[in-house]
């Protein structure tokens, strides 16, 4: 099983309550939430643990959510560089709140993305 198919697993199954659906679109995964809105998911096939966590909503509300650590140099000045987070609109970038490891990394993105679907 791949990275990105684990990824995947957790989502489907421990995120259950707000995943509605998940489309492989190559190469990344799709995972379609409860309000409308979904989730992109990449994880890079040559670096290990480069990975990129994209929940777009700015069709519902006009926010973009992204945890990534691609080594932008633009983002250089973030204290936890490479990891950042795209908090609401791409050039609103702050230090990841979020674990450095790739799938815990995933299952805090997915956890604030479930707080936030709950008002």
């Amino acid at each position: 099983m791949t990275l990105l198919d684990e990824l995947t697993r957790i989502a489907e199954v421990e995120f259950s309550v707000i995943v509605t659906g998940v489309q492989a679109i190559e190469p990344k995964r799709r995972i379609f939430l409860s309000d409308g809105s979904f989730l992109d998911v990449w994880v890079s096939l040559r670096l290990p643990d480069r990975f990129g966590f994209h929940w777009e909503r700015r069709h519902l509300d006009g926010t973009v959510y992204r945890y990534d650590n691609f080594p932008d140099a633009t983002w250089r000045t973030v204290p936890t560089f490479p990891h950042h987070f795209h908090d609401g609109v791409d050039s609103c970038v702050v230090s990841s709140p979020f674990p450095p490891d790739t799938r815990e990394g995933f299952r805090a993105f997915l956890g604030f993305i479930a707080a936030r679907l709950a008002g």
